[in-house]
């Protein structure tokens, strides 16, 4: 019997080198699809991919061509920051939405068993928490907007095509491999590992829903295997914590280093985190690593990588 061959779009990326061995181990044969504009072409030979194509998203021949012979697509490529989008909504929405249509299209022409989309919480804008599926979008930021379309997309290809498309929302990812985001997390241990002052946009009281990345490629891998079009669901913690406690527990970790307060970034939202039940009784997600855990385990990956 010929195994499934998943497409990973971004794969070079902090999620992809960590999803690379989870879908190994599920028995998946692995392809890396990435333009090493942020990810590392060594990070993906360390997380083992069978196969690893230079390409960019934005070309839809080569993302066309490098989902051939593929049985599912994970598409993990996008510009991921707020304030990035708040700086340059047009090429945000190139990458994010043009970027995801090009996946669709590819996925669809191949006759993929399963799709996956990295979405977030930001298409649901400035809500009361926890996020949940049944919450009506109203984004805040491009970069919002952007994955909002990425999302009905996703719909429409499974309405008129019949991709078995399933939309995951990610909270906020953190773990090894990190050291090229900018989100929280791998922003406090790049500058704690550097002694300088960790940045806290705001008074630090906002709070955000902190998942370690394994247990989120796990999740990836579970909603693949589910294979359900139209699914949207959560993935994260389910925990809320602020920010200035997250400076406080890599402070312990990479030495103490002072908080220094930056004015309130646009685009941001006041609070959030994730109602993961959904995802729970669909395909048993169900998160292992604590925050305390999954920050000692980011810490000592940083302290050894010197990243």
């Amino acid at each position: 019997m010929t195994p499934p061959r998943v497409l990973v779009t971004g794969g070079a990326g902090f999620v992809g080198v960590n999803l690379a061995p989870v879908l190994a181990e599920a028995g998946f044969v692995t392809r890396c699809y990435d333009d090493f504009s942020t990810g590392h072409r060594t990070d993906a030979e360390r997380a083992s991919y069978d196969e690893i194509v230079e390409g960019d998203v934005l070309d839809a021949a080569a993302l066309a061509e490098a989902a051939v012979g593929c049985t599912h697509v994970v598409h993990l490529a996008a510009q991921a920051g707020v304030p990035t989008s708040v700086a340059d909504p047009v090429r945000d929405c190139e990458l994010n939405v043009r970027g995801t249509l090009n996946a669709l299209m590819a996925a669809r022409d191949v006759g993929v068993e399963g799709f996956v989309f990295a979405s977030s919480n930001a298409p649901l804008g400035e809500i009361e928490p926890p996020a949940h599926e049944g919450m009506v979008p109203r984004p805040t930021s491009p970069y919002g907007a952007s994955k909002l379309a990425g999302e009905a997309y996703c719909s429409a290809f499974a309405g008129s095509y019949g991709v078995p498309a399933a939309v995951l929302r990610f909270s906020n990812v953190y773990g090894p491999f990190s050291y090229h985001k900018g989100s929280v997390v791998a922003a406090f241990c790049k500058r704690a590992m550097a002694g300088e002052p960790l940045v806290v946009y705001g008074d630090g009281k906002q709070t955000r829903d902190f998942v370690f990345v394994e247990d989120l490629a796990r999740g990836i891998g579970a909603a693949l295997a589910h294979g359900g079009a139209g699914v949207v669901a959560h993935l994260g913690s389910g925990t809320e914590t602020t920010v200035l406690e997250v400076a406080r527990l890599v402070s312990d970790r990479l030495g103490e280093v002072p908080v220094e307060h930056h004015p309130a970034r646009t685009g941001d939202v006041e609070r959030s985190s994730s109602d993961i039940s959904r995802a729970r009784e669909l395909f048993g997600y169900a998160p292992r690593v604590s925050l305390e855990e999954g920050l000692d385990r980011t810490a000592a990956w940083f302290r050894e990588s010197g990243a």
